[in-house]
């Protein structure tokens, strides 16, 4: 459940070849605002310098008209943040941007490298400087150590020495780089609009556009731009590719292609599995928007229920305060939620959501439920229980924080109050997933692909 919450992680999107490069990044961003809110920033290239604006904030609150009239040139990289491996501060706003031997170098970062500490202590010990607490610095400074003379040999053998995962976007002067890790951890794709070439997360950053997705960018593909040529070239490949499942449950946006699928067609399998593995007794299927609204289309499409809109969200949810005695109980969720009592009321619900982090929230989402009306609750999961952290980019809480790793599903069901509680499998979700195989699903397994440093402090 988005609003528990499991963070988000972060966005990229680059474009090369366009006259209005840094306005169409901006309108790339706004697309790719849900993967996170924390931060934003641009760095354009003109063939001779670049030029960087970056703020804490929303992508509109970031960039206006005036900013975006200060950033010419025909390419750009952008980011929206979500920090996993550093802190919520002004430095660790990305695109970082750093001068190198012949230039400046700018990246954008998603993902977490998994031995960033010792490689940050060791180049620490022998004189470096850091600007940043994130892991992403990391890979500039290597980057900036080689001495190769082409960009894109300076970023193999900096990409050499990290683990973990990574899509990255590195632009110079005069270069654009995407690259993505071995394992594939994190989606990236590429695509075009009016001869120009895009890169994205989702490939709903194409959309706003009017651009056009051409193809999912590999595991292990690195691809160099410049005005005018694309080449490829690829990393030495990892033993299997892993690509995180996560994203088909929650974190993609349901218009966007990912890993060659189109997320609202997996996500409505979520739910047709889920229906099949979890029946109920039950008047009609609600969702927790906005996330598990299609799995709960999914969900009603496979049981022969009626979906019914019970719960409306309030999308412009920023810092909320209460009066002095007013009660903090379910302030948060009501705040967020508000139920359709003629619909509820006297019924029994199926309550379709993604996923249960907490339990906090769901607890009182229930009770707003009951609340309004609520004869009998039937919640169902469309995805196995979140029992352990991930390190590959996502803000998931510790093993202590998750409620799946303190309780068993009947104590989960209990500690909500609801009448039935039933999660996805994993071979549910596995095959829902499609061809999309084999996956990252360490959150779920514990099976973590890629060795850690440390698991949590």
């Amino acid at each position: 459940m988005a609003s528990e919450r499991i963070g988000h992680h972060c966005a990229v999107f680059g474009i090369v070849g366009h006259e209005a490069a840094a306005y169409q990044t901006y309108l790339g961003l706004y697309s790719l605002q849900h993967r996170g809110q924390e931060s934003a920033g641009i760095v354009t290239a003109d063939g001779e310098r670049t030029r960087i604006h970056r703020g804490m904030g929303l992508v509109d609150d970031v960039f206006g008209p005036e900013v975006l009239d200060r950033l010419p040139g025909r390419s750009a990289i952008g980011h929206t943040r979500y920090s996993t491996t550093g802190a919520s501060m002004q430095a660790n706003i990305q695109p970082i941007r750093v001068n190198v031997r012949d230039g400046t170098l700018a990246v954008a970062h998603n993902g977490n490298l998994t031995n960033s500490r010792p490689l940050r202590a060791r180049m620490a010990a022998e004189g470096a400087i850091f600007q940043t607490t994130t892991d992403t610095e990391t890979i500039l400074h290597l980057a900036a150590r080689s001495q190769a003379e082409l960009l894109e040999d300076r970023i193999v053998e900096a990409l050499a020495e990290v683990r973990g995962a990574y899509s990255l976007l590195f632009l110079s002067e005069d270069k654009l780089v995407a690259v993505r890790d071995p394992r594939g951890f994190r989606p990236l794709c590429l695509g075009e609009l009016d001869g120009a070439h895009l890169i994205a997360s989702e490939s709903c950053a194409f959309d706003i556009l009017g651009g056009r997705y051409v193809r999912e960018i590999e595991p292990g593909e690195m691809i160099v731009f410049t005005d005018g040529t694309m080449t490829t070239r690829r990393l030495p490949p990892a033993p299997q590719t892993n690509p995180c499942v996560f994203e088909f449950v929650y974190f993609s946006r349901p218009d966007s292609r990912i890993y060659g699928e189109k997320v609202d067609k997996v996500r409505r399998r979520l739910g047709k599995r889920l229906a099949a593995e979890h029946p109920a007794e039950a008047d009609i299927v609600i969702s927790v928007p906005d996330s598990s609204n299609t799995a709960a289309l999914g969900f009603a499409q496979a049981s022969g229920l009626r979906f019914e809109i019970s719960l409306i969200r309030n999308h412009y949810v920023g810092r909320t305060f209460i009066q002095p005695g007013q009660s903090r109980r379910d302030f948060d969720v009501r705040v967020k939620f508000n139920a359709v009592e003629g619909v509820i009321k006297g019924k029994r619900l199926v309550v379709v959501d993604d996923s249960i982090v907490r339990g906090t929230t769901s607890r009182k989402l229930v009770r707003m439920l009951r609340e309004a009306g609520a004869r009998e609750i039937h919640l169902r999961i469309s995805s196995p229980p979140v029992a352990n952290p991930c390190y590959y980019g996502v803000d998931i809480p510790t093993h202590a924080e998750l409620i799946a790793n303190r309780m068993s599903v009947e104590e989960i069901r209990e500690y909500l109050e609801v009448d039935s509680l039933g999660y996805l499998s994993l071979e549910g979700l596995l095959a829902a997933a499609g061809e999309v195989s084999p996956v990252c699903d360490a959150c779920f397994s514990g099976n973590y692909p890629v060795p850690l440093e440390k698991l949590e402090d």
